[in-house]
């Protein structure tokens, strides 16, 4: 099956916070996303609340509940007890954990696996718990033993970070390294019987290689590339451009 299509609204909520006003509505344009074949929505919502607010969550949560059911709400973030408080109160599908400083620009690394495994352990126990999936962020490095303990400590999946491979937008040699580094990776979760997914920099150009090599990919979740793309070509055409690219038949 082609990797489902999650669209990350923190970008839009960031534009729409450059001013006290209620537009462009988040939740509108992530219904326009879903109603145009997107599988879910994910946020990422950081302590000062720079992009997506607290106060974007339960109507997020309320559009996939009453009018997309078989969708997804994705949400993203460290661990921190805040974020993990908003996790509860909001039942997200799946919960995506990142080892960034909650005051970064954006996620860039993935999870010292064995460094961080006490931690972990006990925060997918909690989610575990509540009955969501867990994906762990990981870098694309092929790592069996990093990968070991994250299916050890209770993940679901693993969500490759894509952010080098990205950047090769003007070097396809380095990209073909980065995708089959990040298709090694893949392949060793796989075996271990962890989902995978991806995100971060994916574009129309660069996802049909990553799904190529990658063609159990479950899910890729995109924010900054597809609204750049939304702003020229609208919204429900780049969902349907994205889905292309993951393989989807649209």
């Amino acid at each position: 099956m082609p990797a489902k299509l999650s669209v990350n609204l923190n970008a839009i909520a960031m534009l729409r916070n450059r001013r006290d006003l209620p537009w462009p509505s988040v939740a509108g344009l992530g219904k326009i996303a879903l109603t145009a074949g997107a599988s879910g929505l994910t946020v990422h919502p950081r302590p000062d609340q720079r992009h997506i607010r607290f106060t974007d969550l339960s109507p997020i949560r309320s559009l996939i509940d009453a009018e997309f059911p078989q969708a997804e709400f994705n949400m993203e973030g460290y661990p921190e007890e805040g974020f993990l408080r908003l996790v509860e109160e909001h039942r997200p599908e799946q919960v995506t954990l990142v080892p960034d400083d909650p005051a970064q620009a954006t996620s860039d690394h993935g999870w010292d696996f064995r460094k961080e495994r006490g931690v972990l352990e006990k925060v997918v126990g909690r989610l575990k718990g509540l009955g969501l999936r867990v994906s762990l962020f990981a870098d694309a490095e092929p790592d069996r033993e990093a990968l070991q303990i994250a299916r050890d400590v209770g993940a679901d999946r693993i969500e490759l970070y894509t952010g080098p491979y990205g950047g090769c937008y003007d070097d396809p040699a380095r990209a073909a390294v980065l995708v089959e580094a990040l298709g090694a990776t893949a392949d060793i979760a796989f075996e271990l019987g962890l989902g995978v997914n991806a995100g971060h920099d994916l574009t129309v150009a660069n996802l049909p290689p990553l799904a190529a090599r990658i063609p159990a990919l479950d899910e890729v979740s995109i924010g900054h590339g597809l609204t750049a793309d939304a702003l020229e070509y609208g919204m429900a055409e780049t969902i349907r451009r994205f889905c292309r690219a993951c393989g989807q038949p649209v």
